[in-house]
């Protein structure tokens, strides 16, 4: 079978493209805006891209009312940002940080997490992420009015102790169990839980 992508709509594209690109790490990002509100939501378009230096990409859709989504808004106000890893054990404190929430509101308060300071850039990481980066602004792209590509140089990595070897800075076996997409909306989420779409 070939598709040719043009002649889908939007929608139909967009199923194709996550069905086969399997599986995809979630970034969950978080960031704080003007007001010092903590935000904090899942993308699964998001992958590393390259060692030296140092980057990973992020792409950003808009919210369900057409208005750019409150990350990417703090994003490009400070040009820095964190990448949260999801494992099993945040799973499902991930899903419903993807609730579309007023802007005054926080999803760690939602989700019940704790925001503790980055090293490195002004906003918070989620404490009770098993692993992440913190960011700088690299380049971004409007690639349409759907979509911006954010490219972020990742400055410093943290994660829990045991992931990392400190002698071969490689991870640690199985000492963290990542949740990818489309398998992260296989597991169980109680509550009001949604796709990892961000706001």
């Amino acid at each position: 079978m070939d598709v040719t992508l043009a002649d889908l709509t939007m929608q139909e594209r967009y199923k194709i493209i996550v069905g086969l690109i399997v599986p995809r790490p979630i970034a969950w990002v978080s960031t704080v805006n003007a007001a010092g509100v903590n935000n904090c939501a899942p993308y699964s378009f998001f992958n590393a891209f390259s060692e030296e230096p140092p980057l990973c990409v992020l792409g950003f859709g808009r919210r369900p009312d057409d208005l750019t989504k409150h990350s990417l808004n703090n994003i490009l106000a400070t040009n820095e940002f964190v990448v949260n890893l999801v494992d099993e054990e945040t799973a499902n404190a991930m899903h419903v940080s993807s609730e579309n929430i007023p802007e005054g509101e926080s999803e760690f308060t939602l989700a019940g997490l704790t925001p503790t300071p980055a090293s490195v850039v002004r906003h918070p990481r989620i404490k009770e992420a098993v692993a992440g980066f913190e960011c700088r602004v690299w380049k971004s792209i409007e690639v349409s009015h759907e979509r911006v590509l954010v490219i972020g140089e990742m400055l410093l990595a943290f994660a829990r102790e045991g992931v990392i070897d400190p002698a071969n800075k490689r991870r640690s076996g199985a000492s963290m169990r990542i949740v990818t997409a489309p398998r992260a909306s296989a597991l169980p989420c109680p509550g009001r839980c949604r796709s990892s779409g961000g706001r």
